[in-house]
């Protein structure tokens, strides 16, 4: 073992994190004084200011700028090595990202932190200051936006030729600002100040098409052409964010596109005083790139919406086109080099226009180009519910999209046709029943294009993204087809990166592993974390890692305290759930323990309660009133528990507004107990699961999505799993579930709902929540919370025996840590690569 009992004590109170970090890291591939003269360089030249004003702003910037030029030296070398390569090449499209933050992130992966941390200290200045400048990027919403970002960094730092391709949103998803108790949604303006990681390629621009009509004609050779007569057409401009591999010397980049209108200012209407219609039309093109998901709730949100997925798919695919071009003229090549992995649904309308390009624009018969089409692009599934399934009505479609509404149908007719082939021997009762069920179109009052069954059919592979989630696919919501196509339906299960949700996120555990192990390269390698795990046994180890621990509880105390005025007991069970609001997700089941609790307490002032501090984060969808509701009953009841003498410093809830990537950073490795509490069977995978296990949080959850194959690897016993399993969920509904059973039978869970529905947490706005509890009892409990109740609750007292004793806590969080290696994005990639990309990795 490595002699790191005689290594610095990071809790003294002269010793930051970074002062630890820096102690065991490489040397700085670059120096102090040459990041010092370029962020002064760019803070003059770039920015026109005086570096003599030690302004955080501008540091940050000239800082940023000046890695930022590293980075570029870093990206052309590689892409150069890409050419002279003729490698083939990844395209993974996603309708978001979500980065959070870049420039601390950059310099760890250039191996430049400390030399900047150095520099900044030089000017009097301190690096973790400068970072608030920078505002999280508003490229996604949540799990599937992080994700890519995950899966871009892995690419980069594994040498995967690889490229993200999504649109560059003016603004994100929204800042949720909580009032009276309310989610209250608030413009996300993350490109207020410029943005020094992205490059604008404004002689660049890509015309792409929208609405109009088909013309048919014979050409010269006698082939029948078809001509999409467009009614609008708008530029996408593209913009690079580069993203840095770890400490490889490789770069790669996402390729978001920002729309560009048509037409200009029209002088016109502004010679006759009608000013707004001057750039009426300018502004209606360039609301494509302005937000990320508009409102569906209208036609004009919906037409966007498919606008914004065609204007990012054609764009792109231009762009694959136009860079295989420069070396390939015979597109029976394009899948030997082309790879396109499509990021659910959304980017699906990529399959009719890869075959547009190739039907109409390079005459490529049909038959060659639908063989092309299925050898090139994956689909990668991420969720089980039929009824999330995206779909567009034809009529809409069709007024978008026409030429690609006739290929669709075209693709379709073949399609149907192969399956009535293959299953000739079926009555045709049986055999129309089946075709009805994989057909491209829904049929119905309004006909459906089903985009989940186009990117089947489309791709040679389809992926679920855990163990569980890729069994329903198969058994239930894809069983048709996996039946149709045997072992086109595959597993990757997720992952994260631990550069992000290690490295930088926890400097303080990175670097009493990396000193423990005299080595980093479990961060290259996660599998290497495994090496700790004898430490478990260690006794002055364990003391060593509920130091770091508690260090980082008191980073999260402070931020509660500095942004929300919250006040926490450090000595208490910090438990966490932070995630999309949703009923699916069962944040309402937390809520009926900390109430469960709260009357214990009240009942029993010598209640013998493990103290604990429940903390939630997360945003609910703005047209979503259920989740909405439960944000308002969230921070009722912490106004109820929060002010009540009696259970003060023994039980405190706090909700977190605008739950983001940087302040999942700070709530992570603070984090001791992690809510992964959904209904058996909804969710795909989950990688915040990860993300806690990997900073030793110990979960409570159910045997959903990933959180399986954590405990098959981490040990049952060393989590806390409760409720019913999926087989279980469906047998229960099978049998008839009454929930109004468990209610009558369970005096606690009564007395919990009898308390909400009754005001008792919202006694100046009565029937507030009624909607809630009706939900559970006269609307069926659809996610069957009081079925898991009881098991919950229970489940939720062993949490708290077991924090009791600190010293075997501790060992179980080592041992968390230490069996998360299966779960970095890194390995998630390199099986993409073997098994679905066909690339070999050195």
């Amino acid at each position: 073992m490595a002699d790191w009992k005689k290594k610095v004590d990071i809790t003294s109170p002269d010793i930051s994190a970074e002062g630890f970090q820096w102690r065991y890291c490489p040397p700085a591939e670059d120096d102090p004084e040459a990041l010092k003269a370029d962020a002064i360089r760019h803070i003059v030249s770039t920015l026109g200011s005086d570096y003599a004003r030690k302004k955080k702003y501008n540091y940050y910037y000239g800082l940023a700028l000046a890695v930022r030029d590293r980075l570029v030296e870093q990206w052309l070398t590689t892409q150069r090595s890409y050419y002279d390569e003729e490698a083939k090449r990844v395209y993974y499209l996603s309708l978001e990202y979500l980065p959070g933050k870049s420039l601390v992130n950059n310099l760890i992966c250039l191996g430049l932190y400390h030399a900047a941390y150095r520099a900044m200290a030089d000017f009097g200045l301190n690096l973790e200051d400068l970072t608030e400048v920078e505002w999280d990027a508003g490229l996604g919403n949540g799990g599937l936006g992080r994700l890519a970002s995950c899966y871009l960094d892995s690419m980069a730092t594994l040498g995967v030729p690889g490229y993200g391709y999504g649109i560059r949103y003016d603004y994100g998803m929204f800042n949720q600002v909580i009032e009276n108790g309310a989610q209250v949604e608030k413009a996300d303006n993350w490109m207020r100040t410029f943005n020094p990681w992205e490059f604008d390629r404004g002689n660049s621009l890509v015309e792409v098409k929208f609405g109009g009509r088909v013309k048919r004609w014979v050409d010269e050779k006698g082939r029948l052409r078809n001509d999409w007569i467009p009614e609008d057409k708008v530029h996408a401009m593209p913009c690079d964010m580069l993203v840095p591999g770890y400490r490889n010397k490789k770069t790669i980049n996402m390729r978001l596109w920002s729309a560009r209108s048509d037409r200009e200012f029209d002088l016109n209407y502004f010679n006759t005083g009608d000013y707004v219609g001057a750039v009426e039309e300018k502004v209606r093109d360039e609301n494509i790139s302005k937000v990320l998901y508009p409102s569906e709730e209208v036609i004009q949100g919906r037409e966007l919406r498919l606008k914004q997925q065609y204007f990012f798919v054609a764009a792109s695919l231009h762009d694959i086109v136009r860079r295989f071009k420069k070396k390939n003229d015979d597109f029976r090549d394009f899948p030997d080099k082309v790879a396109i992995q499509l990021n659910d649904t959304h980017p699906a309308v990529a399959v009719p226009e890869l075959m547009r390009i190739l039907v109409d624009v390079e005459l490529v018969d049909w038959e060659t180009a639908w063989s092309v089409c299925e050898k090139t692009f994956a689909y990668t599934n991420h969720t089980i519910l039929p009824e999330a399934l995206e779909t567009w009505s034809v009529e809409l479609f069709g007024r978008v999209l026409p030429r690609h509404l006739e290929i669709i149908y075209e693709i379709n007719s073949r399609f149907l046709n192969f399956v009535e082939q293959h299953y000739a021997d079926l009555p045709r009762a049986e055999l129309d029943d089946r075709k009805r069920r994989l057909s491209l179109i829904a049929e119905g009052a309004e006909k459906r294009v089903r985009m989940a069954n186009l990117a089947i059919v489309g791709s040679h592979s389809v992926n679920g993204v855990a163990a569980l989630h890729t069994k329903i696919l198969k058994d239930s919501v894809f069983r048709d087809f996996d039946e149709l196509y045997p072992g086109k339906i595959n597993n990757k299960t997720n992952g994260v990166t631990p550069r992000r949700w290690l490295r930088q996120s926890n400097p303080r555990l990175t670097g009493l592993i990396g000193e423990t192990l005299n080595s980093e390269a479990f961060l290259r390698d996660l599998d290497l974390i495994k090496q700790i795990e004898p430490y478990a046994d260690d006794a002055e180890f364990r003391k060593r890692w509920a130091e770091v621990k508690r260090a980082n509880k008191e980073h999260l105390r402070d931020y509660l305290e500095r942004e929300m005025g919250a006040i926490v007991n450090i000595d208490s069970l910090f438990d966490v759930q932070v995630k999309r609001i949703h009923e699916y997700k069962r944040q309402l089941l937390n809520v009926l323990h900390v109430v469960t609790l709260f009357n214990r307490l009240i009942d029993d002032p010598g209640y013998d309660m493990t103290p604990r501090t429940v903390l939630f984060g997360g945003k609910a969808a703005p047209g979503y009133f259920m989740a909405k509701r439960i944000i308002r009953l969230i921070n009722a009841v912490a106004s109820v528990v929060n002010s009540e003498p009696r259970v003060s410093n023994k039980l405190t809830v706090h909700f977190m507004p605008n739950y983001r990537v940087s302040q999942a950073e700070v709530v992570i490795p603070a984090t001791e107990l992690s809510e992964q509490i959904s209904m058996a069977g909804m969710e795909a995978s989950g990688t915040g699961n990860m993300k806690f296990a990997i900073n030793g949080a110990l979960t409570i959850g159910t045997l959903d999505g990933a959180t399986i194959e954590m405990a098959d690897r981490i040990g049952k016993e060393n989590m806390f799993l409760f409720g019913h399993t999926a087989e279980g969920i469906e047998n229960l509904k099978r049998e008839g579930y009454n929930p109004w059973q468990y209610y009558e039978n369970d005096p606690e869970l009564r007395r919990v709902l009898d308390m909400i529905s009754g005001d008792f947490f919202s006694r100046y706005e009565p029937g507030l929540f009624q909607p809630l509890v009706q939900s559970l009892l006269s609307g069926g409990d659809r996610y069957c919370l009081l079925a898991d109740y009881r098991s919950y609750v229970d489940t939720q007292d062993e949490v708290a025996r077991l924090y009791h004793d600190q010293d075997e806590w501790n060992r179980r969080s080592i041992l968390n840590t230490a069996r998360m290696g299966f779960f970095s994005s890194d390995r998630s990639i390199a099986e993409y690569a073997r098994d679905i990309w066909g690339l070999q990795l050195d």
